[in-house]
């Protein structure tokens, strides 16, 4: 079964080569992490995958359809995307922001149940925004702003999870909350396929990696296959000190770059 698979994938990025087409499969249970520098394409293939952007070449499919050929509302119902950054479009409560992800599952001019009105409560107390219900969400910090966005995706529902550095902003405590619900997601069945600058962030908690180099080029396979110093160090161009903290590597970089 497979939640998103990508055939002879070229995300278009101007003035720049193919690279590696992409024949990704990402099914449910999995977590992925996609690494890569800055200007590697991360956002631009995450936008692709959901649709916001054309490929330059190959296909994207959502289950077993192409992603091209599927009304936009099944694609939601289906597909939740967490953006890097965000612009809010009109005041709205954070309530009324976690709200907005039922409307993939309501008819038109359809008001939201009280089943609705619970899970979108449900899915802010779970992120630690719940307190914040009644708050306009343009008077949030960063960090709350993230949350509050991560909570309108888990009160949509989607069985494939997309996310563009989901921890931006947060502190420690909540990068690891955010991350454990994460798994949990991955656990019961969603695939979770996330950007990510934290490589130890990746390390600890991805079971699929992507490394998106700047040229173009791509390798992915399992997290223990990827996760290893001398495709790291070529990734970043940066020399990296390897240790083992709670059963999982840890990346320091070194003080100096590479020889």
């Amino acid at each position: 079964m497979r939640a998103l698979h990508t055939r002879e994938l070229v995300i278009d990025i101007p003035d720049r080569a193919d690279g590696s087409p992409l024949g990704l499969t990402v099914a449910p249970g999995q977590m992925w992490g996609v690494l890569g520098p800055n200007g590697a394409g991360k956002t631009t293939l995450l936008h692709t995958l959901a649709g916001l952007r054309p490929p330059r070449h190959g296909q994207v499919y959502l289950g077993d359809q192409p992603l091209a050929d599927l009304r936009r509302r099944l694609v939601s119902q289906q597909l939740g995307l967490v953006f890097q950054e965000r612009q809010d479009g009109f005041p709205a409560t954070v309530l009324e922001t976690s709200l907005i992800g039922r409307h993939p599952w309501l008819s038109p001019w359809q008001m939201e149940s009280g089943e609705d009105l619970a899970s979108a409560r449900a899915a802010l107390e779970q992120l630690d925004v719940g307190h914040l219900a009644d708050r306009l969400v343009n008077t949030l910090s960063g960090g709350e702003r993230q949350r509050v966005a991560i909570a309108t995706v888990l009160t949509q529902n989607p069985s494939l999870w997309l996310l563009d550095e989901p921890t931006n902003h947060l502190d420690l405590h909540h990068q690891v909350a955010v991350m454990q619900l994460l798994k949990s997601l991955a656990s019961a069945g969603r695939a979770v396929f996330m950007c990510l600058h934290d490589l130890n962030l990746a390390a600890r908690w991805c079971d699929h990696i992507l490394l998106l180099y700047p040229s173009g080029d791509a390798c992915w396979g399992p997290a223990d296959h990827m996760l290893v110093p001398e495709a790291l160090e070529s990734l970043y161009g940066q020399k990296l000190i390897t240790v083992e903290a709670d059963g999982a590597p840890v990346f320091v970089p070194a003080r100096s770059g590479m020889d």
